[in-house]
């Protein structure tokens, strides 16, 4: 059986026309976005859980702080049911290619990531989402079906997270789960399945010492992984999601809306 996804890695990839952007980006929000930051290279270093969880909180209070400075004022009684802030959301849509979604409007590109597209928040640095597909050429679906049931899909996908987190550190130790898989009819009429992973990474203190009860395994990282399935093109699309286990229970609701919005185009 194929590789899940194999992009472009047999044939060559297409070239993307200079003469004429096909990719652009489309604010979603019922308020004219602000200003994009500006691109800036990832990190060498990533924040852990507990400092991730932390950074999440502290943007939200720099965006409240922000607010209430601009002259807002709210009466203690009512802040909680009223300061709800609405997310705000960019349109991304590849029509070379042929596919589309929604990110959060604070989340910046990362060019040379190795996806078709990759895109991170600018303070969580391990939550991030990237669109890949394989090759027409060296592959020819026609359906969801040609991968099997959600759950057959979802072990594929289970294989190829081990296989990319792979660890080749002495002591150090994955743990991975499939958490649902599903499957549903969008409102273009298409089939995408959708799959829940959660990796946990162990590593041993002390990864040299020769009694066992030396050896004492700590938590790495505690991560969410989310992979949204199309078939469009003869191709199979992907989008995914990874962000800290933590931080996903906070931000479930956006990055759901991120996952729900997902389509594949004909192109």
């Amino acid at each position: 059986m194929e590789t899940l996804l194999s992009p472009r890695s047999i044939s060559p990839p297409l070239t993307k026309p200079t003469s004429k952007s096909s990719s652009f980006f489309r604010p979603i929000s019922s308020q004219s976005p602000k200003s994009s930051k500006p691109e800036s290279p990832p990190p060498k270093n990533s924040l852990t859980d507990a400092k991730q969880v932390c950074a999440v909180g502290r943007r939200r209070s720099m965006m409240m702080g922000g607010l209430l400075m601009s002259g807002l004022i709210l009466s203690e009684a009512n802040l909680a049911p009223s300061f709800a802030l609405t997310p705000v959301f960019r349109e991304y849509i590849d029509t070379f290619d042929g596919y589309s979604f929604k990110y959060p409007q604070n989340w910046i590109q990362v060019r040379g990531a190795g996806a078709d597209i990759f895109f991170r928040d600018p303070i969580v640095l391990d939550e991030n989402l990237s669109v890949e597909f394989s090759s027409p050429s060296s592959s020819k679906y026609k359906s969801l079906e040609d991968l099997g049931s959600p759950e057959e899909a979802g072990k594929r996908v289970l294989r190829q997270y081990l296989t990319e987190f792979m660890s080749t550190r002495l002591g150090v130790k994955r743990e991975a789960n499939i958490l649902t898989t599903s499957s549903r009819v969008a409102d273009d009429g298409k089939l995408y399945y959708q799959v829940e992973v959660n990796i946990k990474s162990y590593a041993n203190n002390n990864e040299l010492a020769v009694m066992p009860q030396d050896r004492v395994a700590r938590l790495e990282w505690d991560r969410r992984y989310l992979a949204v399935l199309g078939v469009e093109n003869n191709r199979l699309y992907s989008l995914r999601l990874q962000t800290p286990e933590k931080v996903f229970q906070e931000e479930e609701k956006d990055l759901r809306r991120v996952m729900d919005s997902f389509r594949v185009e004909k192109i």
